[in-house]
C-alpha cells in the first residue's frame, strides 16, 4: 500500500463514531450515463463495492424503461446479485415509483425500497408528472404495502435547498413535505441537494427545523451534489448535527436527468478520505474502493470524476481488471 493511500487520522470533537454510507453509484450514478452499461458489468460493480466494505448499495430502479432506459434491465440484474449477500451484511435497496414498481421489486425478493419525492411543485411535475400532493398520495399505498410485508422504506426528498426553476426553497416548505413523507411510514428520510447549492449554515438550519417538527436526526440521511464544491463541507455540518447516514456515489458518478444543472454526487472515495482522516469509522477499504471506481471508469471510457480516485491512481483509466 502506498504511503498516500490513507490520510493521517486526526479526530475532531462532536462527530459520530461511525457513519453508514448509502452507496448510490449503481443506481443514481449509472442512470445518468449516455450509454447503457452492460448488465454483467453492473453486477460486478456492485460485487466489488460490497467487497470494498460498503453495506448499503442501491442496486437499481424499477421505473418504466421509457423514463430511465439505462436501468431497464432491473429484472435481469437483481437476480444476479444473490451472491452479494455472502460478502457480508449487505442491503440492496431499489427505487420504486409506484405500486407497479413495488410489485416488480417484491417479485424478485427486494427487502429494501425507496420512493422519490420532491420539495417543489415544478420538479414534482417534471420528474413525476404530478403535484407534490399527488405524488404523496401515489406513495401512500406503496409505503403501506411495503411496511406490511416487512420491507424497509426510504423516502428521498429532492430540491431541499434549491430548485433550478423556483430558486431558493424555503426551509418551512421542505419541512412540510418531509414531515408528510415520513408520516406515510418511511423508516428513513434522505435530504437531497439536487443542484448542489446548499451551504453549511443552510444544512444546519434545515436539520434543526426538521427536529423541531418531530423528525428525529437518526432517521435522516443527507444526499449532496458537488456543483459548487460544497458537498464535503455540507456533509461535515450534517455530521456535527448528529447525522450518521450519508449518500455518496462511487467515483462521483451521477446527477439528475430531469435537472440539467445537477452535476455529480459526492464521490464516495472523497467522503471516505475525509472520514478516515477524522477517525470516523465506515468499514470501507479506501484503496479497494478507489480501484473499483477506476475499473468502472475504464468501462465507461473516461477518467473518474473523484479527486481521491485520481490522486490514488496514476490514471483513473488505468487497468484494474483481474
Amino acid at each position: 500500500m502506498s504511503a498516500r493511500s490513507l490520510p493521517m487520522t486526526v479526530p475532531a470533537a462532536g462527530l459520530p463514531a461511525r457513519v453508514r454510507i448509502h452507496e448510490v453509484g449503481a443506481r443514481d450514478g449509472l442512470q445518468n450515463e449516455k450509454e447503457t452499461v452492460p448488465t454483467p458489468v453492473k453486477a460486478e460493480f456492485i460485487r466489488r463495492l460490497a467487497k470494498a466494505g460498503l453495506t448499503t448499495i442501491e442496486a437499481t430502479s424499477f421505473v418504466h424503461p421509457k423514463w430511465v432506459p439505462q436501468l431497464a434491465d432491473a429484472e435481469q440484474l437483481f437476480p444476479l446479485l444473490g451472491d452479494v449477500a455472502d460478502v457480508g451484511d449487505v442491503s440492496l435497496p431499489v427505487l420504486v415509483p409506484n405500486e407497479r414498481g413495488l410489485d416488480r421489486a417484491l417479485a424478485l425478493g427486494a427487502r429494501s425500497i425507496a420512493v422519490f419525492g420532491s420539495a417543489t411543485e415544478t420538479f414534482a411535475a417534471r420528474n413525476l408528472n404530478r403535484t407534490v400532493a399527488e405524488s404523496l398520495a401515489m406513495f401512500e399505498p406503496v409505503v403501506a404495502r411495503a411496511k406490511a410485508d416487512g420491507v424497509r422504506v426510504r423516502g428521498y426528498l429532492s430540491m431541499c435547498f434549491g430548485d433550478p426553476w423556483e430558486g431558493a426553497v424555503p426551509v418551512a416548505q421542505v419541512v412540510g413535505v418531509a414531515k408528510a413523507l415520513m408520516d406515510l411510514g418511511c423508516d428513513e428520510l434522505s435530504l437531497g441537494d439536487t443542484i448542489g447549492v446548499a451551504t453549511p449554515g443552510h444544512v444546519t438550519a434545515l436539520l434543526t427545523a426538521l427536529n423541531e417538527a418531530g423528525v428525529a436526526t437518526p432517521a435522516v440521511g443527507v444526499h449532496f451534489h458537488d456543483t459548487y464544491g460544497q458537498a464535503l463541507s455540507n456533509t461535515l455540518a450534517a455530521l456535527q448535527h448528529g447525522v450518521t447516514t450519508v449518500d455518496a456515489s462511487a467515483g462521483g458518478l451521477g446527477g439528475c436527468p430531469y435537472a440539467k444543472s445537477a452535476t455529480g454526487n459526492l464521490a464516495t472515495e472523497d467522503l471516505v478520505w475525509m472520514l478516515d482522516g477524522l477517525g470516523v469509522e465506515t468499514g470501507v477499504d479506501l484503496p479497494a474502493l478507489a480501484a473499483t471506481s477506476a475499473w468502472l471508469a475504464e468501462h465507461l471510457g473516461r477518467p473518474s470524476p473523484s479527486r481521491t480516485v485520481r490522486a490514488l491512481s496514476p490514471s483513473s483509466s488505468a487497468s484494474h481488471k483481474e
